[in-house]
């Protein structure tokens, strides 16, 4: 099996975790002679469990790593074992201790986790380490023995979030990259000449957008791609009405449970300092036509005459009670309204004021592009880079904003809600 690909690594470890839980749990009742073991069901929704602390947590995150740290492998499953273990029973607690929940006993769960993790642990090992040896990529071999190709694949690969075993070896220059002096030194001839005649820059955005899954504007040529070439273009896409039906349902949904916390949080606005609820203000949308998005004041009030900014960390605009709405992505809520009346999408690039998109268009190449698709109140480049305070990082932004427009689908927009999930459950909003 090809380990390269993150996705097929991730769910093929899920998969292995979930039958690891459920066998050992199966295991660990027959030792102790529990009268009523549990039944497939049972044991899968608590295999859930475990599933889910480890993707909030970041035993899956690692995954994506080309090398592997032991400390941060049990750190990660570590805190996966415990936080598992106190779902589970505090669930006990709630409920205390069911009959045919009799396998919820404090004598099995922690043995069973334990044996599960250290299983877990072993098992992410073993996968690393293989993906390591599979990773000696001839492209990656390539870009390295050109000094072009070198300066490209450093900038790039040293802006992106989330890679730092790549980086440490990118920074200790071409002899330290693992295995990648003998898999250069063995090469063929015929494939040393193949290699010196490459295209340096094309190379690196091959590479970018299968490891990395972002397309960076400055290595894109000036005639790439228009917009009948995209997937969301096309009128007859199935996965184009599907994306607008969810909107629309999943918003209602949305706004209606969600409707308490609203309240509380409009009640919180005006507590604080008797200001305005409500945050109106004009953004660009599909197309560059635009509309006024609607958000929960989290700022202090500014002059209508205020020139336009991004927001810095710990910008003193913040008020107390916005710090908390936006690191838990409740001030968001409110666009829903503008979901459902078609200026966004819940999945899209985010939409920026006109006054800052006339400046970044002028320093970023095919920055309008990201205007081709709806802007949404979560995106690609949302869950996958930090907040953009600068030209530089919004050119980042952008780079996972042109990925998601080439290779839109259902199945990113899942994979898109389940990464802003995670987001707002750890608070991590901004």
């Amino acid at each position: 099996m090809n380990l390269r690909r993150p996705r097929r690594l991730l769910f093929l470890t899920a998969g292995l975790d979930l039958l690891l839980f459920v066998v050992c749990l199966q295991l660990v009742c027959f030792f102790f002679e529990v009268s009523q073991p549990p039944e497939l069901l049972s044991s899968l929704t608590l295999g859930s469990v475990y599933l889910l602390m480890g993707w909030l947590f970041g035993s899956y995150t690692i995954l994506r790593w080309p090398s592997f740290q032991w400390i941060v492998l049990l750190r990660c499953v570590g805190i996966t074992v415990a936080t598992t273990l106190i779902a589970l029973v505090f669930f006990t607690w709630c409920f205390h201790n069911p009959s045919e929940l009799v396998f919820l006993d404090r004598r099995i769960l922690p043995v069973v986790l334990l044996i599960t993790g250290l299983l877990s642990l072993l098992l992410r090992r073993y996968l690393l380490v293989n993906r390591s040896r599979e990773q000696r990529d001839p492209m990656v071999s390539a870009l390295l023995q050109d000094s072009e190709g070198w300066l490209l694949l450093e900038r790039e690969w040293l802006r992106t979030p989330d890679t730092p075993m790549l980086r440490s070896w990118i920074r200790n220059g071409r002899h330290a990259t693992p295995g990648l002096t003998n898999t250069v030194s063995h090469e063929r001839r015929s494939d040393r000449i193949a290699i010196a005649a490459f295209n340096a820059q094309s190379f690196a955005l091959e590479l970018a957008e299968r490891q990395l899954e972002r397309l960076p504007p400055s290595l894109l040529p000036h005639t790439w791609i228009g917009y009948a070439d995209i997937p969301w273009a096309s009128p007859f896409s199935l996965q184009r009405q599907l994306k607008r039906a969810a909107d629309l349902s999943l918003s209602l949904v949305l706004l209606i449970a969600s409707s308490p916390l609203l309240a509380i949080a409009m009640m919180l606005i005006w507590l604080e300092d008797r200001g305005p609820i409500f945050f109106t203000q004009k953004r660009t949308g599909w197309m560059g036509q635009p509309f006024q998005i609607l958000k929960l004041r989290t700022m202090r009030i500014q002059h209508t005459d205020h020139h336009a900014r991004w927001t810095s960390h710990a910008d003193q605009r913040i008020t107390f009670v916005g710090r908390w709405l936006r690191r838990l992505r409740i001030d968001e809520l409110p666009q829903l309204f503008n979901v459902i009346a078609g200026d966004m999408s819940l999945i899209g690039p985010r939409p920026e004021r006109p006054e800052i998109d006339d400046v970044l268009e002028k320093d970023i190449s095919h920055y309008r592009k990201r205007y081709w698709m709806r802007p949404g109140l979560s995106g690609w480049a949302q869950v996958c880079s930090p907040y953009a305070a600068s030209v530089e990082e919004a050119e980042l932004k952008l780079s996972y904003d042109l990925f998601y427009l080439c290779h839109f689908s259902t199945a990113l927009d899942l994979l898109i809600l389940f990464k802003t999930i995670k987001t707002v459950l750890k608070a991590k909003g901004r």
